[in-house]
């Protein structure tokens, strides 16, 4: 005997029962009060009035047929540059010191020592990346716990990046070495050719360049 879809439907609404949908987990790092967290410095003013001064970060998970992959950024409140990046396939420590290794170096001929935000995640309390951040003389601040809003700036680059290249595709055919090498175009494009209406229409870097800030 078959029963159509309209009539399962019909009986289940009559008996009140709901198919329960698993919700899908968003990733997040925090392994708890592992130990004390800083001060919150940044107090949600993302704004910055030279480069270098206030960097933000913290780690969005992808999720295609092939496997799961990691972005882990640095962005600068002045412009919204990506300073440095890392994407791979483990949100392990290795992913987050590898990209404050490389922004570290895009400071160590100046005098810029930027406060560097993120939320409360054990990555930004491990040996590591303490280690990196006092031998740099670099300052750190954190959200508040389980507080997102307390890191918008950076969570609004994901969600650019998520709306722009992630969501409109299918990924069905595409490999996790393919994805992570256009993940890795777009945020070049991002930083050289993605205008921003708040930096008078012009990309991030474009807008150094006006600013006499880079060659």
């Amino acid at each position: 005997m078959s029963i159509s879809e309209k009539v399962v439907q019909r009986l289940m609404k009559q008996e009140r029962l709901i198919v329960a949908k698993p919700k899908r987990r968003r990733y997040t790092s925090y392994l708890g009060e592992i130990s004390q967290a800083p001060e919150n410095i940044i107090n949600r003013n993302f704004q910055a009035a030279a480069p270098n001064e206030k960097w933000l970060t913290d780690i969005t998970e992808f999720q295609i047929p092939a496997g799961k992959i990691y972005l882990s950024p640095i962005i600068d409140c002045f412009d919204g540059t990506v300073v440095s990046w890392t994407i791979g396939t483990n949100p392990d420590a290795e992913l987050v010191n590898t990209m404050l290794d490389a922004a570290i170096e895009t400071v160590a001929d100046t005098n810029d020592r930027p406060v560097v935000h993120s939320d409360r995640g054990g990555h930004y309390r491990w040996p590591g990346w303490l280690s990196r951040m006092s031998e740099a003389n670099l300052t750190r601040s954190m959200s508040r716990e389980a507080c997102s809003p307390d890191n918008a700036a950076c969570e609004g680059f994901f969600g650019r990046l998520k709306t722009e290249l992630f969501y409109p595709r299918d990924w069905q055919a595409t490999t996790i070495e393919e994805f992570i090498e256009t993940v890795d175009s777009y945020i070049r494009w991002y930083n050289e050719k993605r205008i921003k209406i708040a930096l008078g229409s012009l990309s991030p870097i474009e807008y150094r360049v006006s600013l006499g800030l880079t060659a």
